[in-house]
């Protein structure tokens, strides 16, 4: 009986050793917007739109989170110094135990506000957020 109480005991702290000893990765889409009227144009309010949207069709079931930071609040203060924020900065953060990979999508976002091209834009935004997850 102690020998069948021992073996299950060992067993559970084994598989909840290898369960919960991985860590999971998570990784943010942040994108940094003013409350000001030019910040509440078509253009700001469709890169958001675009950016959110892909996220969710694509990567349903990911740990991906889209935030939307504004830039004149003071609790995001530290998180706009991070990343030297401005409108329309777009930052992907991959953070894995108490590693952050941070990869900037502002130019990417700029691109597509001046051409409009969505294909492309969605094409790129994917194989970023792809990439990252490997």
């Amino acid at each position: 009986m102690k020998k069948s109480i021992l073996f299950f005991l060992a067993a559970f702290l084994t598989i909840s050793g290898a369960t919960f000893g991985k860590s999971k990765e998570n990784i943010e889409v942040l994108y940094f917007k003013a409350k000001q009227c030019a910040c509440k144009t078509m253009t700001c309010n469709a890169i958001e739109d675009q950016v959110k949207s892909l996220i969710d069709k694509e990567f349903q079931g990911e740990n991906i989170e889209f935030k939307r930071v504004w830039l004149n609040e003071k609790e995001n203060d530290a998180l706009i110094q991070k990343y030297s924020a401005k409108p329309q900065t777009v930052v992907l953060v991959k953070k894995k135990k108490d590693k952050e990979t941070i990869t900037d999508l502002t130019q990417m976002v700029n691109d597509f506000a001046v051409k409009q091209n969505k294909e492309k834009f969605e094409t790129e935004l994917k194989e970023k957020i792809i990439a990252s997850l490997k």
